[in-house]
């Protein structure tokens, strides 16, 4: 028996049929109770000839009909294994069939495989008495063969395993008679032999053994002890022999179920009857009750219609004299609707990919009723406003699969309610919430919050400056919505604009990576790709302009009069013009752009104020008034331009204006030639004033030979040497200002000297102040008269003298057209005469 309760496969049932695309096997197995947990039932997998791949693939579950699950599936091997130790007896009791069900479910595409295992029963109870002792009572009188009936021994267990004999210890008197009906049960009476004499023997007390036919053998006993009586020659009997009612599930207690009675027609005591259970399982005096007197039965304990379907009983009827009589009772209970479905989930596919095709499998489950009939009849529904389709499988298996696209942005998670409803009445509902998280997918690429961003930068700018930031959104989650920023390959004003900007890939701020010059680069722009972290990645961009905005950084730049290393610029002014003369026109530019290029120009500082006027914003330079002959022959103007930036910048220049008599060719030769020679300096300041200084003591020391030769041929007797002489000082008059007795010198002295060749640019610069004008002559020169510097009167007196004294007065006049001004303080008057002398 062992070695066929090993791992025996039997009979394959297989059917297929086609029912919404599930294939559905059924297999069948025997499994000898009281196995031990983790021990093997069988290899389904391999059964059902499947690989391991395919394992892997289907996810196979094992799905229990009944509430215990008492099987477990090894995925990995295949192997079903016991998982709860089975009792068949308590499973089953007296059932020729014990049968517990199972499913195997694979899953893509979904196939269900019936599993059947037989429990089959094992020798694991002895038989068994409900009593210990019996009493028995018998009148002396019973006649020979009388058979009284005896309580059969209940053994739980099964055909062989249960009780196959009895045996009555020995005895002279009785013996046993044992008999079996149409259902197998096996009764047992005793049947008198030999007369009893209760004089002889009141009482006997014999053992009855039960006995079962399994392997090992086992037994049960108990004591019959039998009390001989005085004649009572009736025995009780019941109105039928049979009882048949029906009875509702769920009955509270003390329900009558129904009503026996016997009648004995003896007299006295051997008429007074009770009654009580005979030979009845343990649980049904667990849920019925017998009232001894007036046999009445009542519901005692809960009564189950899915744990049990009618109760057959029996019913003893007992008179005063010991007889009695029996019948039997069969009650059949009737379902109610008191058992609401089941829901019971398989699998779940949570988080579900948004981008799932339609009719991917999201849940997986079942729905059983434990009532029978229209009571266990089951329907299931969800929620309409999902995006999800409930399809109908066998055996009450259904699938909730997706009927429309998913899009986690717009719904992140899904609570579905399963509800389940059978067909009794009442209709009983049980409900099951199920939450379903969709995962993301990258089907969203990042978006910036502008399509152009306008940035605004000061040039001069601090390197490395936070100039602005960009951001850009992705709804997408974890990596998916990762953004990440890069600026895109592009030139600006003739550079690639890496070398101008940097982005932060992280945070989106844009750094100023150099400093800008906006006459350089007014503006540019630069394309900003927003990528995320998904594969594959998504991408979109963005265009920043970038405005660089002007600051007041430069000065203004004089175009006229230049101002650089060469000699000042000699503008001519006849001195015969009226007043709005446009003598010059300064003109000034700032690289500068918008109001910080708006130019203004002053007049800071001129020789005579009086005499020259400046347009603020044209910058022409024209007189405010005739020219006179007590105007000196050099005016020099400073001129400042200054732009409207904040703060300000401003810059001079200086421009020199010699008012002529006409333009004749000495006055342009000594332009000419202070024009070449300012071109060759190179030179520092004082070494051309060394030079010149020499140069005009040598062309002194050789006028002074000539002088005193020509005057040794002529022999003249004398030779009178007039010392210079100063004029008085002047009243001091303001720089500003005119005096009208001596035309526009100041209260210093001015003095004309010649000099041969060089510059008017910067002898003696640092004398400021003027000496009077001092010349070698007729000593009865009057102190007012003054040498004129015009070209007309020098070439007059040159052309009027003789050879030698034209030499020396040209060599004079060249030595007067270089103006010197000595401020008489701080100049010693000691060195006058000798200078004036010199000169």
């Amino acid at each position: 028996m062992g070695e066929r309760l090993k791992m025996r496969k039997g009979l394959y049932l297989l059917f297929l049929f086609s029912l919404s695309g599930v294939v559905c096997v059924s297999i069948r197995y025997s499994l000898p109770e009281e196995k031990k947990v983790g021990s093997l039932v069988a290899n389904v997998l391999q059964d059902l000839k499947l690989g391991q791949r395919e394992v892997s693939a289907h996810r196979p579950q094992l799905v229990s009909k009944s509430n215990k699950q008492y099987f477990q599936l090894d995925t990995h091997s295949g192997n079903v294994i016991v998982n709860n130790k089975i009792d068949r007896e308590a499973l089953c009791g007296k059932m020729d069939l014990c049968v517990l069900l199972s499913e195997i479910v694979l899953q893509n595409p979904l196939k269900i495989y019936n599993i059947e295992i037989q429990i089959e029963d094992v020798n694991d109870n002895s038989p068994k008495f409900s009593k210990k002792e019996f009493e028995l009572a018998m009148p002396e009188t019973v006649p020979v063969n009388t058979r009284f009936s005896l309580e059969s021994a209940q053994d739980p267990d099964l055909g062989e395993n249960s009780v196959q004999n009895y045996t009555l210890s020995p005895n002279e008197h009785f013996r046993l008679d044992v008999q079996s009906d149409e259902f197998g049960s096996k009764y047992v009476h005793l049947v008198l032999e030999k007369p009893l004499d209760r004089e002889k023997e009141a009482q006997f007390g014999l053992t009855l053994t039960a006995v079962d036919g399994g392997v090992p053998q086992r037994t049960g006993t108990v004591q019959i002890n039998i009390n001989v009586l005085d004649i009572n020659d009736n025995f009780p009997e019941f109105t039928q022999s049979e009882y048949k009612v029906k009875l509702k599930e769920n009955s509270p207690e003390g329900t009558l179920i129904s009503k026996v009675e016997a009648r004995d027609v003896d007299f006295g005591s051997n008429a007074q009857i009770t009654y009580s259970f005979h030979q009845v399982l343990e649980n049904i005096e667990n849920l019925f009750h017998l009232h001894q007197t007036t046999g009445e039965i009542t519901v005692l304990g809960p009564i189950d219609y899915e744990r049990e379907t009618s109760y057959y009983m029996n019913i003893k009827a007992t008179d005063g004299g010991g007889l009695s009589g029996h019948c039997k009772v069969l009650v059949e209970v009737e379902d109610e609707n008191d058992n609401a479905p089941e829901i019971s989930v398989i699998s779940i596919t949570s988080p579900l990919a948004e981008d799932s095709p339609l009719d991917t499998l999201v849940v997986l489950f079942s729905v059983t009723d434990r009532d029978s009939g229209d009571n266990g009849r089951t329907s299931c529904s969800v929620e309409m406003h999902l995006p999800f389709l409930l399809k109908t499988t066998v055996n009450n298996y259904y699938q909730l699969v997706t009927q429309r696209p998913l899009d986690r942005e717009k719904d992140p998670e899904y609570n579905i309610t399963i509800t389940a409803t059978d067909r009794g009445s009442p209709r009983l509902t049980s409900k099951r919430a199920i939450g379903v998280l969709i995962s993301d997918v990258n089907d969203n690429p990042p978006e910036f919050e502008k399509s152009k961003y306008e940035m605004q930068l000061w040039e001069n700018n601090i390197p490395g400056l936070l100039m602005g930031s960009v951001h850009a959104a992705d709804l997408d989650v974890e990596e998916n919505a990762k953004v990440t920023y890069s600026l895109l390959p592009s030139n600006a004003s003739g550079g690639p604009v890496a070398s101008y900007l940097s982005i932060n890939s992280q945070t989106g701020n844009l750094y100023v990576l150099r400093s800008l010059d906006y006459e350089q680069i007014k503006d540019f722009q630069v394309t900003v790709r927003a990528s995320d972290g998904g594969s594959p990645s998504l991408r979109s961009e963005a265009v920043v302009r970038v405005s660089v905005l002007d600051e007041n950084d430069n000065a203004p730049f004089f175009l006229y009069p230049l101002q650089n290393s060469t000699s000042p610029c000699n503008d001519l002014v006849p001195k015969s013009v009226e007043a709005g003369y446009l003598v010059a026109k300064v003109v000034a530019v700032d690289g500068d752009s918008g109001q910080n290029s708006w130019l203004s120009y002053e007049l800071l500082k001129a020789t005579d104020p009086s005499l020259f006027s400046l347009g603020a914003q044209n910058g022409e330079v024209r007189t405010r008034r005739a020219l006179t002959e007590r105007d000196t022959n050099k005016q020099r103007l400073i001129i400042q331009v200054r732009d409207n930036g904040h703060p300000p910048q401003t810059s001079t220049a200086t421009l020199n204006i010699l008012p002529v008599d006409g333009f004749s060719d000495p006055y342009m030769n000594i332009a000419s030639v202070s024009h070449e020679a300012s071109e060759e300096e190179d030179g520092p300041l004082t070494m051309y004033l060394v030079v010149c200084l020499a140069a005009v003591s040598f062309v002194f020391l050789i006028c002074i030979i000539l002088f005193v030769v020509i005057k040794m041929n002529k022999k003249e007797s004398s030779f009178i040497t007039a010392l210079p002489h100063f004029p008085p000082t002047l009243p001091e008059i303001p720089e500003t200002g005119v005096d009208s007795q001596s035309g526009s010198l100041s209260r210093t002295y001015q003095y004309d000297v010649c000099l041969t060749g060089g510059s008017l640019s910067s002898e003696f610069r640092f004398l400021r102040p003027l000496i009077p004008v001092f010349s070698v002559g007729d000593p009865k020169v009057s102190e007012n008269h003054r040498i004129s510097s015009g070209s007309e009167e020098i070439l007059d007196q040159v052309e009027g003298r003789k050879p030698t004294e034209q030499v020396s007065e040209y060599l004079g006049c060249t030595l007067r057209k270089f103006s010197f001004q000595f401020h008489t303080r701080g100049f010693s008057p000691n060195y006058l005469p000798l200078l004036a002398f010199l000169v």
